[in-house]
């Protein structure tokens, strides 16, 4: 590419030698760049947008995952729990249903021995009318031996019962736990999934941001390059213009004080000394717009003089003209006198042919020193060089 611009410069400077449609190709050509650049730009721009929402999605889904990562482990917590809960009920029911097995064997036995050996006794000794009282204490004590051991297998089954309805409560909140684990293990995989993607349309726009990144980066270095050819050919056009222009080195006299303004077309002599660096009809710089006039390059403080004589009709500052003076030739004649450092007439003074009516300046921002010279015919701007005469 940066061969192909120079190659392009060397060419562009030798058509402008000949031609100087050059200039307006290659502004032709930055304009074009630049709207490829601005074009560029807005996509860019559309872009970032995009990757900033799946910057944004990508971060509230890994906020979910997050939150549903921390929910897996406090369910996998008590599952543990409730895993832990459910061997030491296990292990309680175990040892409580054995306490159980054993007071029913021992209750068994019990039972056998009064059947086998003290209930007969007290039945021998209630038959043979032994003492009464004794009896009735054999009785009782066997009651509550009795009624003990039944308390106490009761109690046993009580406990029994409330270790089942523990164990089962366990068990159905451990199904809960684990329906939840399946239900958050599948909403991880789909947010898994999500991240992913986000993950992918981020990876992809950043890349397509890069791309662009990188082409507006190699257009604008084009763009400078194209725009410092067409300085570069502006500055020849320039040394062109200059090389081809005039110089004037007489200025106004009163050789032709009291001739009729119409009589002089071709004897006129420009109001100051210098170079015709601008023409009437030429591409204004920048601009689109042309030259009405002459600018005439001349020292700040050099003396402006009058082609003609006349009436001055106008001497204050205007827009574009810095310090002007127009000066009224009669026959429907004027000349105008601009970017002025002083004024040295007012309006309605009478002036002659080379008489001092300012020096020159640069007012009105123009960059140079200098004089611009127009010539009108009722209100129209006309070549002053038709009616010059330059030595």
């Amino acid at each position: 590419m940066c061969n192909q611009l120079q190659k392009l410069v060397l060419v562009s400077i030798t058509i402008l030698l000949c031609s100087s449609g050059a200039i307006a190709d290659n502004q032709k050509k930055l304009e074009t760049l630049r709207n490829r650049i601005n074009s560029l730009k807005m996509d860019l721009a559309a872009h970032e947008k995009v990757k900033q929402n799946a910057a944004d999605a990508l971060q509230d889904t890994e906020r979910s995952i997050s939150n549903i990562k921390r929910k897996l482990l406090e369910l996998r917590k008590n599952k543990q729990q409730l895993d832990d809960e459910l061997k030491q009920l296990q292990t309680k029911y175990h040892r409580l249903n054995s306490d159980l097995e054993k007071n029913h064997d021992q209750l068994d036995a019990l039972l056998f021995q009064q059947y086998l050996g003290k209930e007969k006794n007290y039945l021998r000794a209630l038959l043979n009318q032994q003492n009464p009282n004794q009896t009735a204490r054999d009785m009782y004590y066997y009651r509550q031996l009795s009624k003990s051991r039944f308390e106490s297998m009761n109690s046993l089954r009580d406990n029994l019962n409330q270790l089942h309805t523990l164990a089962q409560s366990a068990r159905q909140k451990k199904k809960q736990i684990l329906t939840l684990q399946t239900e958050y293990s599948k909403q991880n995989k789909k947010l898994a999934q999500e991240k992913l993607k986000h993950k992918t349309i981020l990876a992809n726009v950043s890349k397509e941001i890069t791309q662009q990144q990188n082409e507006i980066s190699k257009l604008e270095q084009d763009e400078n390059r194209i725009a410092k050819l067409v300085e570069e050919i502006n500055k020849l056009l320039k040394q062109k213009n200059n090389k081809d222009a005039l110089y004037n080195t007489r200025i106004p006299d009163a050789t032709n004080h009291n001739a009729a303004f119409n009589t002089l077309k071709g004897k006129l002599i420009l109001p100051v000394r210098g170079k015709l660096v601008n023409r009437f009809g030429g591409q204004r710089s920048g601009r689109h717009i042309k030259w009405k006039g002459l600018f005439i390059s001349s020292p700040g403080g050099s003396d402006v003089k009058a082609i003609a004589k006349g009436r001055v009709v106008f001497a204050d500052w205007l827009r574009g003209f810095g310090n002007l003076l127009i000066i009224d030739h009669s026959h429907d004649y004027m000349s105008l006198y601009g970017n002025n450092e002083a004024l040295l007439k007012q309006v309605g003074d009478i002036v002659r042919s080379g008489d001092t009516v300012a020096t020159v300046g640069n007012s009105g921002g123009n960059p140079d020193f200098g004089l611009y010279f127009e010539l009108r015919h009722k209100g129209k701007a006309f070549d002053p060089l038709t009616w010059i005469k330059i030595e």
